[in-house]
């Protein structure tokens, strides 16, 4: 049993394909395309973790709208990717943001990230 399933039901409603598992691989991949196209666009990269089937990012307050950075990051990705393989859809629709308002919110995030990292 999911340890919520209310979450678990909205993020499979949300999904346009079946669940997608990133290799070792794959994962590096993601994770550098991210942290290049950041730089990139002059966006600050404090923590990323690529898991197997989802991705948590850290990423400073630039002035772009968080949800245009996403989709580049993700779209980035999503190509980089092709570059080896074959698939589908990679990502569900939107994403879920937490804003962090003072350091202590912000470390915690950050260390969360780290601890998460493949």
């Amino acid at each position: 049993m999911s340890a919520n399933e209310g979450l678990e039901g909205a993020n499979k409603r949300m999904r346009r394909g079946g669940a997608v598992k990133f290799n070792k691989a794959e994962r590096e991949i993601v994770r550098r395309a991210i942290l290049a196209e950041a730089r990139r666009i002059g966006e600050r990269i404090l923590a990323v973790s690529v898991q197997s089937n989802h991705i948590h990012v850290v990423i400073s307050a630039g002035g772009k709208a968080i949800s245009k950075v996403v989709s580049r990051l993700k779209c980035v990705a999503y190509y980089e990717t092709q570059r080896d393989s074959v698939r589908r859809r990679l990502w569900s629709r939107g994403y879920d943001k937490r804003l962090c308002f003072d350091e202590e919110s912000l470390r915690r995030r950050i260390a969360y990230v780290n601890k998460h990292k493949a």
